[in-house]
């Protein structure tokens, strides 16, 4: 690892362009190591990250990547131990299952600590790999089980920003100051149905995974929260606990999951949610909040950049036009199909308010030669399963004790466990839908899991960027291209 540079004294040092924390596995390493070392801020995606290591070692972990991270990791006991119980030499058997994880809880075991440590360590690890660049990782905060673990093993391999969106992250900047120190730190849970005197928490003591002399100095990154409004961003500077050293402000047309639009419905009673003025943010309020801050969402281009700046931002976050280029997670068909789709005019994203079991609107693109879930056919045929987790909910059992549920499991289960049927129609399995996106889907008895696309609203960089004789660019030829180079 390269740590020869000077260190950011605050977040306005950070790039111009920051490229999005997509989905899981496209925002991967590689990506990332490629953004950071052509001048933009690399971001690697937090989600799943237990499983992409693990699926990577039984893989065979082909180019050694992952291993030669694990060597670099501080208490190399622990990661031994990850290595010795996941790494397949030449891979698994193609048609044999992935090892299935225990689904993680509240009063987190050390094993699933453990891995969450390490697999984020090796992610950090290799996007800063052999380049001065800054590097940053981004989380969901609609994902809260998994955060504080993985940001012990993301300051391990010196990160340098964490961001985290889908919610509103006020216990973030006290995690960061108390892991900065190895100090105990902890988060309430939200709690469907929970009796408003009854507050439930996740504790996690960083100390414990090491003695005292074994502990590196650890840095603590900048934090920026994913915002959606001036409401949010005032709110976060009232709330947090600690610094709130910025904000990404992204606006709907941004790819993955989406704020809930203001005015939720048309005049009918059964009418759609819609999006209008009013969930424009108000840039100008924004700016007065006294924090460097970059826009999202349709801002894919030097023109954009431009006016961001001239509305006071630091600069843009930018997302599908990283997806697309050749250093993504991407699996290289969907790529190109995907390509090939918008240059015949026929891609269409749609903003589907029923598919994500967060409740958020959720971008998603139907393929013709590949089979997604977002198909009607595909979703029908797929049996429900909740295997991996990361987007259950909460719902007391007793006042000390949480269960755990989704809606895009089985109907009777969730049911079963106090939901509301009506809220699982719809709902698809996210979690197992990106993992076969970037070509880790699970085999399931009924096959290989079908992949789930998402990406912006806005592809007209297409147009502009500069591509090679098969319409493909790279995460280099992006950042010239948004320079004005």
């Amino acid at each position: 690892m390269t740590t020869d540079k000077p260190e950011l004294q605050s977040a306005t040092d950070l790039p111009t362009i920051i490229q999005g924390g997509m989905g899981i596995g496209a925002s991967h390493w590689k990506l990332a190591n490629a953004t950071s070392r052509n001048g933009a801020l690399g971001i690697v995606s937090a989600v799943a990250l237990d499983n992409i290591l693990v699926r990577r070692l039984q893989l065979g972990d082909e180019d050694g990547d992952v291993r030669r991270a694990l060597a670099h990791f501080p208490w190399p006991e622990m990661a031994k131990r990850v290595e010795d119980k996941y790494f397949i030499e030449g891979g698994k058997e193609k048609d044999a299952p992935f090892a299935v994880l225990p689904l993680v809880k509240a009063d987190m075991s050390r094993t699933s600590a453990e891995l969450l440590i390490i697999a984020t360590f090796v992610e950090v690890f290799l996007a800063k790999e052999g380049h001065n660049g800054a590097v940053g990782i981004n989380f969901l905060y609609k994902i809260p089980l998994y955060i504080i673990p993985s940001i012990l093993g993301a300051m391990l391999a010196n990160v340098d920003a964490v961001i985290v969106g889908a919610g509103v992250p006020l216990s973030i900047p006290g995690t960061l100051d108390g892991l900065a120190e190895w100090k105990p730190v902890d988060r309430s849970l939200s709690v469907d149905e929970a009796a408003a005197s009854v507050v439930y928490k996740q504790y996690f003591d960083p100390s414990i995974f090491c003695y005292e002399d074994e502990r590196p100095k650890l840095k603590r990154p900048f934090f920026l929260a994913i915002i959606s409004s001036e409401i949010i961003a005032k709110t976060m500077m009232r709330r947090a606990n600690g610094e709130v050293d910025g904000f990404i402000v992204e606006k709907y047309v941004a790819g993955g999951h989406n704020a809930p639009p203001r005015k939720e419905r048309g005049a009918a009673p059964d009418a759609k949610p819609y999006y209008g003025e009013k969930d424009d943010p108000d840039i100008t309020r924004i700016q007065n909040v006294g924090k460097p801050f970059w826009i999202a969402g349709g801002y894919a281009s030097p023109e954009k950049l431009l006016e961001a700046q001239e509305e006071g931002a630091q600069g843009i976050q930018v997302g599908t036009m990283f997806a697309m280029c050749d250093d993504s997670g991407f699996l290289p068909e969907i790529r190109q199909e995907l390509l090939d789709k918008y240059d015949a005019g026929t891609l269409v994203v749609t903003t589907d308010f029923d598919a994500s079991p967060t409740g958020y609107p959720f971008k998603a693109i139907v393929l013709d030669t590949i089979d997604t879930i977002s198909s009607k056919e595909v979703y029908e045929k797929r049996s429900r399963i909740c295997d991996l987790g990361y987007l259950r909910e909460f719902y007391p059992i007793s006042d000390t004790e949480i269960g755990y549920r989704c809606s895009s499991e089985p109907v009777k289960n969730f049911v079963r466990k106090g939901g509301e049927e009506s809220r699982s129609f719809g709902k698809q399995c996210l979690c197992n839908g990106l993992l076969a996106t970037v070509g880790l889907g699970q085999v399931q008895k009924t096959g290989v899991e079908p992949p789930m696309i998402t990406a912006g609203d806005d592809f007209s960089f297409l147009d502009r960027i500069k591509r090679d004789e098969t319409g493909h660019y790279t995460a280099k030829d992006a950042i010239n291209y948004l320079l004005g180079r």
